[in-house]
């Protein structure tokens, strides 16, 4: 079956750091574009950064130069660095993976960003 599967959530100070990842199974990974999207409470899920297979990127405006997408494939994993965290960041974060019409998701990982 497949699965993606987040960790590194947690809590973190504004200013702070976390990684995190996104391991996938049961995909050829290396042919999906992976993605991280994030869910804020009373707020609609929205793009955080997404990674193509031929090595594209695109940033949500809210997270270009704090956030960067990564993946290595030989690990089936994408990562999410994310530096300079904001209250405004706190959210659940969930890894995609898309290939055409098929499209899969995690069921997130938790980031709270407070002082």
């Amino acid at each position: 079956q497949v699965q993606l599967v987040e960790s590194g959530g947690g809590s973190v100070q504004p200013g702070g750091s976390l990684r995190l990842s996104c391991v996938a199974s049961g995909i050829i990974f290396n042919f999906y574009d992976m993605g991280w999207y994030r869910q804020a409470p009373g707020k609609e899920r929205e793009l955080v950064a997404v990674l193509t297979s031929d090595s594209r990127t695109n940033y949500g405006d809210s997270v270009k130069g704090r956030f960067t997408i990564s993946r290595d494939n030989a690990k089936n994993t994408v990562y999410l660095q994310m530096n300079s965290l904001k209250p405004e960041d706190t959210a659940v974060y969930y890894c995609n993976a898309l290939l055409l019409k098929r499209e899969y998701w995690g069921r997130g990982t938790r980031v709270t960003v407070s002082s």
